[in-house]
């Protein structure tokens, strides 16, 4: 099957592909319950070795640059507690932690999570976190600009592998909130 976007090798429907997926990612795409059926959730394979942004979208193509986004985990501070939060924004914009994520959040403080604690937390890699099976209580803060999108470009789970999705799919993720100004210009 061809991908809808990007230059890939092979596009295989994500049911398919359960053992190429960490653990929380395969059971959300097998309890998949979405308005687009899970067999549109896409997977390619990806070398890990290119993944940074310039050189992975030279490889498999331009329009990925407007069609990718990336996950990050946030560790919101109130009082003497901390709770965690995923954002989704395009790549080609950078979260408003000190904005937008933590008055959302009703945080005094927001940051990225340390690297151990997000992987940790995600039963993930790092550098491979995507919304698709993460912990159903957290909040999801969606870009705008990400469910606006057709199909959207995001991790897999796992450094290698990349996973292609409906961007309106987003909003349906658990805990999806879509915040506006949640993204802004990287520049």
């Amino acid at each position: 099957m061809r991908a809808p976007i990007g230059d890939f090798d092979r596009a295989r429907p994500a049911p398919d592909c359960l053992d190429l997926l960490t653990a929380p990612v395969a059971d959300a795409v097998r309890a998949w319950r979405g308005s687009v059926p899970a067999d549109q959730l896409l997977y390619v394979d990806t070398d890990p070795a290119i993944a940074d942004t310039a050189v992975f979208v030279e490889h498999h193509g331009r329009d990925l640059l407007e069609a990718s986004a990336n996950c990050v985990v946030v560790a919101a501070r109130r009082g003497g507690g901390t709770s965690l939060a995923a954002c989704v924004v395009l790549s080609s914009s950078r979260v408003d932690v000190n904005g937008a994520v933590r008055k959302h959040l009703g945080a005094r403080k927001a940051s990225f999570a340390p690297m151990d604690t997000a992987t940790g937390e995600t039963g993930m890699e790092y550098g491979g976190i995507t919304p698709i099976g993460l912990p159903a209580d957290w909040p999801l803060l969606v870009d705008p600009a990400v469910v606006d999108i057709p199909w959207v470009l995001i991790g897999s789970g796992r450094r290698r592998g990349k996973l292609i999705v409906p961007g309106k799919s987003f909003a349906e993720l658990p805990g999806a909130v879509v915040l506006e100004g949640l993204g802004v210009s990287a520049g």
